[in-house]
């Protein structure tokens, strides 16, 4: 079947079938051209296409075409129509095309940190300090592993496997994700565990893995103001949350697929995720080219 004998039909369709008006009908045929032209260019079968496909097409809209977010959205309008279509005609089994988030004018993106100030970010934490080993290894954790604030507050020793590097994290809703971390995360902890909370904790018995100077749970009001004194010291201004932007925004630039992305998120929908998909090119260039940790721990050799 020919791109012009589809579109033939798909429109014959939207209009009998959808019931959608002809100037409906014509913008998502439109649509569902340049996406099928596109499809071509790229050696990608109709029938193989999943939500990876679908998203590097609205990447290269979005970075190639330079197209805004209303056109963004018509575009997602008009594949979600040919995929209700294709289902149909038995040549998908399913509209991965609804799982896409249309975006909204409005909407604000995600600041993301490029690697580089990641680094000096992590970097100009004094670690001669004891509390800033222990600053060191809570920061690097939540960027290794894209945790919440409330997820790094309240992690439980229980829940840190160093052997494995994985991380049992009780997220929004109280549902609990496994999230691996990277070696660099997994030497600072332990330096953290070993010399500095032993010291801080004393006697006491104390489930949460970051505590303050006085051996208590560190809480996410303690965390967020320890995060404020180092932004100021580093020169790099953002929140700590953007630390989990980074991380998902550097998993998605250096390959890895959607999904994988949002079970490491705890997101419940794939639409939330997507919101990565939409920021600026730039700052995706940014991220590394291969899948994580995201940046060099200068101060621990290759064998780390």
């Amino acid at each position: 079947m020919t791109i012009e004998s589809l579109l033939l039909r798909f429109h014959s369709d939207m209009v009998s079938v959808e019931r959608l008006s002809e100037n409906s009908a014509l913008t998502y045929e439109e649509c569902a051209k340049i996406f099928l032209h596109w499809l071509v260019r790229e050696q990608v079968k109709l029938a193989d296409v999943n939500p990876q496909v679908l998203l590097s097409y609205l990447i290269w809209r979005r970075t190639e075409q330079k197209c805004d977010e209303l056109t963004i959205a018509k575009d997602i309008s008009g594949i979600r129509s040919l995929g209700s279509y294709l289902v149909r005609q038995k040549i998908w089994k399913e509209n991965h095309a609804m799982l896409l988030d249309r975006p909204k004018a409005s909407r604000s993106l995600p600041k993301v940190l490029s690697v580089e100030q990641v680094d000096k970010l992590l970097d100009s934490i004094d670690t001669s300090d004891p509390l800033g080993v222990r600053d060191r290894a809570l920061f690097e954790l939540i960027y290794s592993c894209g945790l919440r604030i409330s997820e790094a507050a309240t992690l439980k020793v229980e829940n840190l496997h160093l052997r494995e590097r994985l991380l049992i994290v009780r997220g929004k809703g109280d549902k609990e994700r496994m999230v691996p971390f990277g070696e660099n995360a997994k030497n600072r902890l332990l330096e953290y565990l070993e010399n500095v909370r032993p010291l801080l904790v004393g006697n006491r018995v104390v489930s949460e893995v970051f505590v303050n100077y006085r051996g208590e749970p560190l809480s996410r009001k303690g965390i967020w103001k320890n995060f404020k004194a180092l932004e100021v010291k580093a020169g790099v201004f953002a929140k700590v949350h953007t630390l989990r932007h980074s991380f998902a925004t550097h998993l998605l630039a250096g390959g890895m697929d959607l999904r994988s992305v949002q079970e490491l998120l705890g997101h419940s929908d794939l639409a939330t995720t997507t919101i990565y998909t939409h920021v600026d090119d730039k700052q995706l260039r940014e991220g590394h080219r291969e899948f994580f940790p995201g940046h060099t721990d200068k101060s621990k050799n290759s064998e780390d």
